[in-house]
């Protein structure tokens, strides 16, 4: 009979403990070590089948190049990818439920089986008839979509070996099971498991496998870290649900550029491909309200124009509120403790709200001049300039800091019909030439709002 040993496994971070902690010392949460039984010398999953016994090569023996990628139908999906699907790679996409993971893959993989030939498409979750009923909904007809209803991880291996997809959908990791281990679907040692052995299949075969996967209270995917670690490529679905806008963030990918993003819009036939995001985002703006300026943040290597909409009220409480929405709690604390010492706005006596149209999050400091212009011209009630942009990072003295890409971003301006461009001063002139933009230049934020209009004595005669 083979020895076992007993061991402690965090299921929120996968943490192992030869004892057991009351809060797991890897992710600090309360009452998640489990007990798991394994027999001693047992080898991790996956490992032994990508031992191939291969002697050592130099790195100039090694043979080069990208490889050939499978074209994606969508082409911002692609974009995610960095050109689409790498043979044998493995994918992780996760997001809140409800946000529309199922559909964009169920979508992907329909069109995948029309242009390249058999997709299986497994699901632990649903029917088949409920897959056929969402099928219905967004029109989708594809002969070679193969659907399999299964958590059993050895009969999915099975139906892989008789029908030879060229994509294989996992919907989701979380409830398949494997009988090497036996602890609960979703469990730590199960997720890790059934991942290990599906990333060998990839390797193995040349089959794209992409998984879905769901998500903790916190926003990662649950499970252990190493599931993040194993697969080759990490996307999120992010949107407010209220929202009618996805965006498909890559946060990992090992064959291309990580942090791109994709735009899609829930529409009823399904998710539909926004190609320029930026009109999309500007269509409903206000040319005249105050408190509205618009920036230019970075997605990936995409110029996206945003608008942000900041209101300063007077406040009946002691302690004015601060609520933002789309950006930093604490990037919006400063940038108004700024304004207050350096441009003597009296924001202490004002309660303040941020709102990002269209449900986006700003996090990059690209975006703090034009935060800091929407808030003074909510308190001086001065609309900013229709045609004017803002892009800069303000430091804690007031002083303007230059941002990264400065040349796509006002490109992106431009190319939407905007004619001036208010930013630090350049240390070194752009390397293209854009003649229909005006560029503002200034060195500390007092310049800035004064060249953006929202001077003392207007603000004076405004009040």
């Amino acid at each position: 009979m083979a020895k076992t040993r007993v061991r402690y496994v965090c299921s929120e971070c996968g943490r192992q403990s030869p004892s057991w902690f009351g809060r797991c010392p890897g992710c600090g949460e309360f009452n998640t070590m489990e007990t798991q039984d394994e027999p001693e010398g047992r080898a991790a999953a996956g490992s032994a089948g990508l031992t191939t016994g291969s002697a050592p090569q130099r790195l100039g023996e090694v043979e080069g190049g990208d490889g050939e990628r499978i074209p994606v139908p969508l082409a911002e999906f692609s974009r995610v990818l960095g050109g689409g699907f790498v043979p044998g790679s493995i994918t992780l996409i996760g997001g809140e439920p409800g946000i529309g993971k199922s559909t964009l893959i169920l979508q992907l993989g329909a069109l995948l089986a029309d242009a390249l030939g058999p997709v299986l498409y497994v699901s632990g979750e649903e029917s088949a008839r409920q897959i056929r009923m969402r099928a219905d909904r967004l029109a989708l007809q594809a002969d070679e979509l193969y659907l399999l209803t299964e958590t059993q991880l050895e009969t999915v291996l099975a139906q892989v070996g008789r029908i030879g997809p060229r994509l294989l959908v996992i919907d989701s990791i979380q409830t398949m099971q494997g009988e090497a281990s036996g602890s609960a679907p979703g469990s730590v040692s199960q997720v890790r498991d059934c991942a290990g052995r599906l990333q060998v299949l990839a390797k193995a075969s040349g089959i794209c496998v992409v998984l879905i996967g769901h998500v903790t209270r916190e926003g990662s995917i649950a499970g252990p870290r190493v599931l993040e670690h194993l697969v080759d490529t990490v996307l999120y679905m992010e949107g407010d649900p209220f929202q009618a806008y996805r965006l498909l963030r890559c946060v990992k990918n090992r064959f291309g550029a990580a942090s791109e993003v994709g735009v899609f819009e829930m529409q009823g036939r399904g998710l539909i491909e926004v190609p320029n995001p930026s009109e999309v985002f500007l269509a409903e703006r206000s040319f005249r309200a105050p408190g509205s300026a618009i920036t230019i943040t970075l997605e990936g290597t995409r110029p996206l124009l945003v608008e942000l909409q900041a209101l300063a009220s007077p406040s009946v409480f002691s302690n004015p509120r601060r609520t933002p929405n789309g950006v930093d709690a604490n990037r919006l604390l400063l940038i108004s403790a700024v304004l207050a010492k350096r441009a003597g706005l009296r924001l202490q006596e004002q309660d303040l709200f941020v709102n990002v149209i269209g449900g986006l999050k700003v996090s990059e400091p690209a975006a703090d001049l034009a935060l800091a212009a929407a808030l003074a011209s909510s308190f001086h009630e001065l609309p900013l300039p229709a045609d004017l942009v803002l892009i800069g990072e303000l430091g804690l003295g007031g002083e303007l800091r230059a941002v990264s890409q400065s040349g796509p971003r006002l490109r992106e301006a431009a190319r939407l019909g905007f004619k001036r461009a208010l930013l630090p001063r350049l240390r070194r002139p752009l390397p293209d030439a854009l003649p229909e933009l005006e560029l503002l230049q200034a060195r500390d934020l007092m310049t800035a709002l004064k060249l953006a209009g929202l001077t003392a004595g207007r603000a004076v005669q405004s009040r």
